[in-house]
């Protein structure tokens, strides 16, 4: 078992108690690795509870820069870090919250080139990205090399989570197998989003990526929770593996990745 320091065992006492986690647990949160995609509305919290649970590495993939517009929901950031690589700004908050866990900066947009290479280190990946060609990037290519998937998207008022487990459940392309038509989605800058509501989302998405790694509890694999802000509600959906899916069903007929944002449009 990982060889606590005094200052560990204070700081993951309220989780070393708990029965479901141990001591044995929590050095297997330590000595994992997830690879959160998007420093923004989801990818906060997601991020700021995982350091904060002692995940051990933390991979941050994302392209952009720090905007004031940002700041309403991207709890990540701050005012003084308008201007600067949200990977950069993510880094220093995460680290303030827990020296113990290595943030591992990708300041490069996901592609077909490098999501190999990038996810092939990482336990599970996290899934906050706000694009429908990212989205289905990152389904293939768990499915393809068997990475759990902890799904997250927002709307306005409204968002949902689900795991898409290689092997154990439907993937993205079961539940969505095209892309929606222009004007059916649009994304938060055209649609607006309520400020607290990723908090929630990606808050759930951290429990659900713990509660894989640690084999515990119900995790939302074959399952979609979906939430809504105004009304206070969650609703479970059970979600079914498509038999004639083309990446996980019977039959794939994809086998290596394409251009994700040639499909979109193609779908559209």
């Amino acid at each position: 078992m990982f060889n606590f320091s005094n200052e560990q065992i204070e700081r993951y006492s309220r989780h070393i108690i708990l029965t479901e986690v141990g001591g044995l647990g929590q050095t297997k949160l330590l000595e994992s690795k997830i690879l959160v995609i998007g420093a923004g509305g989801l990818g906060s919290p997601t991020a700021l509870y995982l350091a904060a649970a002692g995940v051990g590495t933390l991979g941050i993939i994302d392209h952009d820069t720090v905007d004031v517009s940002n700041l309403q929901r991207q709890i990540l950031h701050g005012t003084g870090d308008v201007g600067q690589p949200k990977v950069v700004s993510a880094k220093a908050t995460l680290n303030e919250i827990n020296p113990d866990v290595e943030i591992v900066m990708y300041q490069q947009r996901l592609s077909s080139e490098n999501v190999f290479q990038l996810f092939e280190d990482y336990d599970l990946v996290i899934d906050g990205c706000d694009n429908f060609p990212t989205r289905y990037l990152i389904n293939d290519a768990c499915v393809m090399m068997g990475k759990p998937n902890i799904h997250g998207s927002i709307f306005q008022f409204e968002g949902q989570v689900t795991i898409f487990y290689p092997g154990k459940g439907p993937c993205y392309r079961c539940l969505y197998p095209s892309p929606p038509p222009p004007g059916m989605a649009p994304s938060c800058q055209e649609a607006g989003v309520f400020g607290v509501l990723p908090g929630i989302v990606g808050s759930v998405q951290a429990v659900e990526a713990i509660k894989v790694l640690l084999e515990i509890g119900d995790p939302l694999i074959g399952q979609l929770l979906l939430f809504d802000a105004l009304g206070m509600s969650f609703k479970r959906m059970r979600l079914h593996q498509d038999s004639e899916c083309p990446i996980c069903g019977a039959n794939p007929t994809i086998h290596e990745l394409i251009d994700y944002e040639e499909f979109c449009q193609v779908n559209w």
